[in-house]
């Protein structure tokens, strides 16, 4: 390797140092690599990498570079059973070989490029070489066994394929690029697994630094409370996998409603969710009023839906009942220093609940306070004064129209 490609090498693996030090993106990160070995003379003109996720929803994602076309990041879903594409990928010899690198020529007319979808499509549009790597996260024993990694992949157009130079070049900047990409995912992961488990505005302030008890902010939002009906005798007449799996087709209908019209689930209680619609700017009450009632109309839609397929199972109907409040409430930190929960709390949220209590008494699936009625013009049903369990004052309930 000659002295300017050398010097090169060693100011891209600075550079990967100085990103892995900021905030760091895997597709930037990755985009800047292939731009400075492409720039130093290393011969690739494809480049992929590969990271495995710790995500609900989401398995993996990906950055795809061309050389002279835009850079493209894939996400992908998780799936039950085996991934097609992935089996007969490539990169799945590294871990099915028990690999850290494979060089695979597409010159050679029965070579083993043949056995990949991948790679013959690659030779038909010119590529003559194929290198990937597959560099662990953590403990050697348990990396990839958690999937906790990267995978890379480049191929090259120059007849004849990578030279020593070149694979030299690439093995160079495998272990500065993992350090970066683990950065990255790192912090992304840590985003996922508190918005995933708080909730996206309270995962981003623990993030931000409110982890000690009693550190919180005041803030004005629509409440939600929802509950599931008959709960106890539906989880003594199931076994435990079927009524979890009950609880999730409720908590579609109910937090799956409420996340897809703007709201944020702060926690499930037992079979209750309990959600807000963040009050923001001029004319933010209204705005988070409508969404909160649009989310509660679209609940009921689920649940008829939900219900009929229940219905050609052979089973029987669930309901739930669900109030909507606004009022101030603390967002924050409680518990003991061992053991701290993000929620929030105030009267207003003691409130709402109560609220929902009626539903039952009140024969209504959705209830609202006289609070919440003022902030829309709809037809509300009254309900009358009603006394709410363990708060002093009574209050005035609504429904609103066709709300069965």
């Amino acid at each position: 390797m000659d002295d300017d490609r050398e010097k090169a090498i060693r100011d891209t693996n600075d550079w990967i140092a100085g990103q892995a030090l900021g905030d760091v993106d895997i597709e930037p990160l990755f985009v800047g690599v292939c731009e400075r070995l492409a720039a130093a003379g290393v011969a690739i003109r494809r480049a992929h990498l590969a990271v495995p996720t710790l995500h609900p929803m989401v398995g993996a994602v990906s950055v795809r570079w061309l050389c002279g076309a835009a850079a493209e990041q894939m996400i992908y879903r998780r799936q039950p059973g085996p991934n097609p594409e992935w089996e007969r990928s490539p990169l799945k010899q590294l871990e099915a070989r028990n690999l850290r690198e494979l060089s695979i020529s597409m010159e050679d007319e029965d070579g083993e490029w043949r056995d990949f979808p991948l790679l013959v499509e690659l030779r038909e549009t010119g590529f003559t070489d194929y290198l990937c790597f597959l560099t662990t996260f953590g403990s050697k024993s348990g990396g990839w066994k958690r999937r906790d990694g990267m995978l890379t992949s480049w191929a090259t157009d120059r007849p004849g394929g990578f030279d020593d130079d070149d694979m030299a070049a690439l093995r160079r900047v495998q272990a500065r690029l993992g350090v970066g990409v683990k950065m990255a995912t790192r912090e992304q992961t840590a985003l996922n697994i508190v918005t995933a488990y708080l909730g996206a505005n309270a995962g981003r302030r623990v993030l931000d630094g409110q982890i000690q008890r009693g550190d919180g902010d005041s803030l004005h939002a629509v409440i939600w409370y929802s509950d599931l009906r008959g709960s106890t005798p539906l989880a003594e007449g199931l076994s435990g996998p079927d009524f979890l799996a009950l609880l999730n087709d409720y908590f579609e209908c109910t937090a799956g409603a409420v996340l897809d019209h703007g709201g944020e689930v702060l926690r499930y209680i037992g079979d209750a969710v309990l959600a807000i619609f963040q009050v923001d700017g001029p004319s933010g009450d209204a705005r988070a009023a409508r969404m909160a009632l649009a989310a509660a109309q679209d609940a009921q839609t689920r649940l008829v839906r939900l219900n009929r397929s229940r219905e050609g199972r052979g089973e029987d109907p669930i309901d739930f009942g669900l109030a909507l409040h606004v009022g101030e409430v603390m967002f924050g930190n409680v518990g003991v220093p061992e053991r701290i929960d993000f929620t929030v709390i105030g009267p207003a949220v003691n409130e709402v609940a109560r609220l929902e209590g009626l539903t039952k008494t009140l024969g209504r699936r959705i209830v609202v306070s006289n609070a919440f009625s003022r902030l829309l013009p709809v037809d509300w049903e009254a309900l009358g004064e009603n006394t709410l369990r363990g708060v002093g004052s009574s209050h005035r309930v609504y429904a609103p129209p066709a709300a069965e």
